[in-house]
């Protein structure tokens, strides 16, 4: 399924599907993912991608922070709809309810699933998690991020995360989230799957991966399509800009691809 099956239509949304056609298509077709194709090579994106996983919990509390209330006192904020639907989306990706290993319900964010599929399989998470000690410290994003020892590739895809944060406009930080994100998961599913059968140690990220696959296609996407629709209403100069800003996280997208390629070929 692709991210952009709403399964509503809106004028707007068909304009930024247009848009950003060229440069989706240069990531959801690119050779990186029938490359993964050994356990190696998972590894090897893991510890790059890692990094994406992160900066997606930041943009997605970005959007929760300018469109709700966080602070105190609390004062009801104008974007009633919105708010509505990125709550929804922060209390899945910060606390989904997944089985303990036990069986029992628990609680855990996607990015510390995914971190835990990285210590099954082998992967370094030194660096994620020197980054995450950082942060916790009060250190600041770009700085942490190189002294994390943090693969180049993913400081640079990173780092235009966080220009979209800290530098655009929320219904721009919006359409990102939207149209630049998990278009990846299902190309990848199929290929983690056989490598899974072979290895056994991938059991945690096919389950990120499944749960991914889940929420996105059947929740998320048609929330935050009508979460952009939302927000830009019929101001076109606002189109216009989330077109800009979406092509700008695709291109940093399959940069990132390119370089995860380039790791993983040697």
């Amino acid at each position: 399924m692709s991210r952009y099956d709403w399964g509503q239509t809106h004028p707007g949304i068909e304009q930024l599907e247009k848009a950003v056609g060229a440069a989706r298509d240069k990531v959801v077709q690119h050779p990186l993912y029938a490359n993964l194709d050994t356990h190696e090579s998972l590894v090897t994106f893991m510890e790059h991608h890692v990094f994406a996983v992160w900066d997606f919990m930041s943009l997605l509390k970005s959007l929760q922070r300018e469109l709700t209330c966080v602070t105190v006192p609390w004062i009801p904020t104008e974007h009633t709809s919105s708010r509505r639907l990125i709550n929804d989306i922060v209390m899945v990706e910060e606390s989904d309810e997944l089985a303990t290993a036990d069986g029992r319900p628990g609680f855990i964010s996607h990015f510390e699933l995914y971190v835990n599929g990285m210590h099954e399989a082998g992967a370094d998470s030194t660096a994620i998690e020197k980054l995450i000690d950082l942060l916790r410290h009060g250190g600041s994003v770009v700085e942490s991020l190189h002294e994390a020892g943090v693969p180049k590739a993913s400081i640079d895809f990173a780092a235009t995360t966080w220009d979209i944060i800290e530098n655009h406009p929320v219904h721009c930080q919006a359409a990102a989230f939207a149209f630049g994100r998990e278009d990846l998961i299902p190309d990848m599913f199929t290929q983690v799957v056989a490598v899974n059968e072979r290895s056994k140690k991938l059991n945690t990220f096919v389950d990120y991966l499944e749960r991914h696959i889940e929420v996105d296609g059947e929740f998320h996407t048609p929330m935050a399509m009508q979460m952009v629709a939302d927000l830009c209403g019929d101001d076109q100069a606002k189109w216009d800009a989330c077109a800009d800003t979406i092509n700008t996280a695709l291109a940093a997208r399959a940069r990132l691809w390119d370089s995860i390629l380039v790791a993983i070929k040697g």
